[in-house]
């Protein structure tokens, strides 16, 4: 209990600031901002926050091997899945996103039973089905709402990008400081999306107030924050555990809709809320229980 207790507060930590990502970005969009430029200030800013950050506190640079392993892999496998996430945002609305995207649970789960290096124990899969099962009681099937093919395979090429990306960040973390390898990410990440957004004469300064704050926001609140508490519950939790404990995102996301957005928390979306924190006490009993 005492062991998974901080990598499970992390985890919680990272996923409220991760639920606002659409929300965020959906408001700097609606201002007239290209989703490429959207992303390159949101990684940018956050790239050039870190970098002072880790500065100060004069932490060593990463060997060079490891170094282009976060920028490419770490930065270029970030970049990857969150544009495959948030492009399907013009062809879906952003709570079938949510939906589909949190299937990705699935595919940590069956990457790590295919490389043996987790136990798919009847605790896990009880906590993986609770987990779903209040997803899906959330929103109600996806296919409720009549979607655009291409909406759905991007949502769903996203949740199968992040399957593979997260047992593999814990692989190249080895025993850098966390802050350290998410400032690569980001850079590789800002890389990315400048080379997406067509180069610096692409982007411009030239943005509303509110398209501005929404930006602020992504960055601090959605992306360095979050960033650096999800590598510190990953390396405590286990990919596993920590996709699990994640999904309490949609639920957040409810939450923020009902203050920001005035959308009206429904009794599925309480009783979807229940049945994920069901599952995230779950995994914080004793094996041996849990078995």
């Amino acid at each position: 209990m005492e062991r998974h207790g901080p990598g499970t507060l992390y985890t919680l930590l990272a996923a409220a600031g991760f639920s606002a990502v659409s929300t965020l970005t959906s408001i700097a969009l609606a201002e007239g901002m290209a989703l490429s430029s959207v992303l390159w200030w949101r990684y940018a800013l956050g790239a050039a926050v870190m970098v002072a950050v880790v500065g100060l506190a004069r932490y060593p640079l990463l060997p060079r091997p490891d170094a282009a392993a976060w920028l490419v892999l770490g930065g270029g496998g970030q970049a990857l899945l969150v544009g495959l996430a948030l492009s399907s945002l013009e062809f879906i609305d952003v709570a079938t996103l949510a939906f589909l995207f949190y299937t990705y649970p699935a595919w940590v789960t069956v990457v790590q039973t295919l490389r043996r290096a987790e136990r798919l124990s009847a605790g896990r899969l009880l906590a993986l089905t609770l987990s779903f099962g209040g997803v899906v009681v959330i929103g109600g099937r996806p296919g409720a709402q009549v979607a655009a093919w291409q909406g759905v395979a991007l949502a769903l090429g996203a949740a199968v990008v992040y399957g593979l990306y997260i047992p593999m960040m814990q692989r190249i973390q080895k025993t850098h400081p966390v802050l350290v390898t998410s400032t690569y990410a980001k850079i590789g990440s800002a890389v990315c999306f400048l080379v997406l957004a067509g180069g610096p004469p692409a982007l411009t300064l030239s943005l509303t107030r509110t398209a501005w704050l929404a930006i602020l926001a992504l960055t601090i609140f959605s992306t360095v924050l979050p960033g650096v508490f999800f590598l510190m519950g990953l390396m405590r939790l286990g990919p596993v555990r920590t996709a699990i404990v994640s999904t309490v995102e949609p639920f957040l996301t409810a939450a923020l809709g009902l203050v920001v957005l005035r959308q009206a928390l429904t009794a599925p979306i309480l009783l979807g809320g229940a049945m994920i924190v069901a599952a995230v006490i779950l995994l914080q009993l004793p094996r041996e229980r849990v078995a």
